[in-house]
């Protein structure tokens, strides 16, 4: 991640966007739970929100130097941080009640990998939990705070067909004035006729 998104990020402008705009949405589609799980914290405000709506918070971060910043502020909470890319997350099958994923699947380097990202979360999610998320627009002003920066754009308009490929169901994109939000579940358990 460049330095000037980098700043914008950990800006208090960008803390009170979350809190009045991002964090109101997720809140209106879906109850995470309370073992959630969190891809791509980067300076991590949005995991300082996470954190106050669950138990327990896993904080998937590839970034050594961002991961072990996070994991040192927020050492003794209920934020576990591991450094480590969420194309293999190395974690139990069916743990999380829920997983959060905003504005971090474009600095993924292929849709093939972004979707490996996505089939991880959907490993991991137990049956019937939500997958939160949102990304920017493919427009100039995007690509401009993403010079010297990996920029992947995942499309808005693709993106379901994609997740339900993958095996989501209740999928659902929403469009915003500077972002999307997407979400979507991992199917129930089905339960066998006659038991």
């Amino acid at each position: 991640m460049n330095k000037r998104h980098l700043e914008t990020l950990s800006s208090p402008g960008w803390a009170t966007m979350l809190r009045q705009n991002l964090l109101p949405w997720v809140e209106s589609i879906a109850d995470l739970g309370d073992d959630v799980l969190e891809i791509g914290p980067g300076p991590g405000l949005t995991t300082d929100i996470l954190r106050t709506r669950t138990a327990r918070l896993t904080a998937v971060e590839i970034d050594p130097g961002l991961a072990a910043a996070l994991a040192a502020r927020l050492a003794g909470t209920n934020v576990t941080v591991i450094t480590r890319s969420a194309e293999q997350l190395d974690l139990a099958e069916s743990r999380f009640t829920g997983a959060a994923c905003f504005g971090v699947i474009h600095h993924v380097p292929s849709p093939a990998q972004q979707d490996r990202i996505f089939s991880e979360i959907l490993r991991v999610l137990r049956p019937g939990a939500a997958l939160v998320g949102s990304d920017g627009y493919d427009n100039e002003l995007t690509r401009q705070a993403h010079i010297d920066d990996v920029f992947v754009p995942l499309d808005a308009e693709a993106l379901p067909s994609r997740l339900a490929q993958l095996g989501f169901t209740d999928i659902r994109v929403e469009h915003g004035e500077y972002d999307f939000r997407y979400a979507a579940r991992k199917p129930p358990r089905r339960i066998p006729p006659g038991r």
